[in-house]
């Protein structure tokens, strides 16, 4: 299919800059790694998971489903869940009922009129539960008056899409993310140190140099049972961090499944004791921070000679760069400040740039685009925290609707 050149989202390079040379240590050796007590606070690691296996084995009537509704809370970024009991096997998002929640408790609303609706959008399977036939059931969030909550920013971009379906857009998200221990720290980082400087850790392998990729592995198998969209995952430039990719798929399908590969990332890692984050610039100094990088094509695009319209959608991309800052981050830009500062694989946040095979630019067209004339391109703006569903509709209205 022509569209493989999108194909498997494009992983990032090798920046190789230095941490502090004052307090330099390998990441496996050193009397602190040695005296570090690795996930030593952590209680879920000490938890005894395989008491769990006990219940998972019992059978029970599979006319019984059990369905677990997910949703973004108000931060934004953040997912909440709990589950139903169904006595029938839904085969859409349409014959799961409707559900409420305590807006109050998730920064949606306050205690006199807390009640939110939970409409249901997607389903996947439950890689957790133990039924055949147990759902994930991914939602969006109205208020008591019907009107989504201001977290909702899906129901933007399916108004997008509706309007632009027939050009097809796909989108692939390149998710980059960090593993911590409970308190905070990068995951096998020294304790009062750093690691190496970057360089030897970006698709790397061996102990000193990788960082928990029995989590990112158990992911992708998760992730692939649930019906993700998943492309492929890699360790990152900073030890500790690694990134995935979902797509390219069309329409809602990719922000659909990121929010869900997020929930079943955070619930492996919740197994391991391991805390998850998806903050764009987990460590200061010289460490690369983590993106969101958005790849878009349309039909046109797609088509011989389509470097046409990459470079028009492109150029409307150049004129609106404030209002995509805005939409790149929970923040309105705030978190992409600390991220985007024109090093480190990162452009400038205050100033748009484009270019075949720079990955310092805002928006990059990768090389075998501009052999083969035809593809997509990447916007490497967004921040690993971005709301997919925000970026994308952005990346519609801008390119395809002003």
């Amino acid at each position: 299919m022509a569209m493989r050149v999108v194909g498997l989202m494009i992983r990032q390079e090798l920046s190789g800059l230095a941490g502090k040379s004052t307090s330099v240590r390998s990441i496996s050796t050193g009397r602190s790694v040695s005296n570090a007590k690795i996930l030593g606070h952590s209680p879920n690691a000490h938890l005894n998971k395989t008491l769990l296996e006990r219940y998972t084995r019992l059978k029970y009537d599979p006319k019984y489903v059990q369905a677990t509704y997910v949703w973004i809370d108000g931060t934004g970024e953040n997912v909440r869940l709990k589950d139903r009991v169904l006595d029938y096997v839904p085969k859409k998002p349409e014959d799961v009922p409707s559900w409420q929640y305590d807006g109050s408790s998730t920064y949606q609303a306050l205690g006199g009129n807390s009640d939110m609706k939970l409409v249901p959008r997607a389903l996947y399977r439950d890689p957790f539960k133990a039924g055949p036939n147990d759902l994930i059931v991914l939602c969006d969030t109205y208020q008591p008056d019907g009107a989504p909550t201001a977290s909702n920013h899906r129901a933007a971009m399916q108004d997008a899409y509706n309007r632009t379906q027939e050009l097809e857009p796909w989108f692939g998200i390149e998710q980059e993310y960090t593993f911590l221990d409970i308190d905070g720290r990068p995951l096998g980082w020294p304790v009062g140190g750093f690691p190496g400087p970057q360089g030897p850790y970006y698709c790397a392998v061996g102990a000193q140099n990788v960082v928990a990729r029995d989590i990112a592995e158990a992911h992708a198998v998760a992730c692939l049972y649930a019906g993700v969209q998943f492309a492929g995952t890699n360790a990152e430039v900073m030890p500790a961090q690694w990134e995935y990719q979902v797509g390219p798929a069309l329409g809602m399908k990719c922000a659909d499944d990121l929010w869900i590969s997020r929930y079943i990332l955070w619930r492996i890692a919740e197994d391991y004791g391991v805390v998850v984050t998806f903050d764009p610039k987990p460590m200061e100094g010289n460490w690369n921070g983590a993106g969101g990088h958005c790849n878009f094509s349309t039909k046109p695009m797609r088509a011989e000679g389509g470097i046409k319209a990459i470079e028009a959608a492109i150029e409307k991309l150049s004129k609106k760069h404030d209002k995509h800052i805005k939409a790149y981050d929970p923040r309105g830009g705030k978190d992409n400040e600390r991220r985007l500062v024109g090093r480190l694989e990162t452009s400038s946040i205050d100033k748009f740039s484009w270019g075949v095979a720079d990955r310092g630019s805002s928006v990059r067209i990768p090389r075998g685009v501009a052999d083969a004339k035809k593809g997509y391109l990447e916007d490497r703006r967004p921040s690993s925290n971005c709301d997919p569903y925000s970026v994308c509709n952005a990346i519609l209205t801008t390119c395809l609707l002003e």
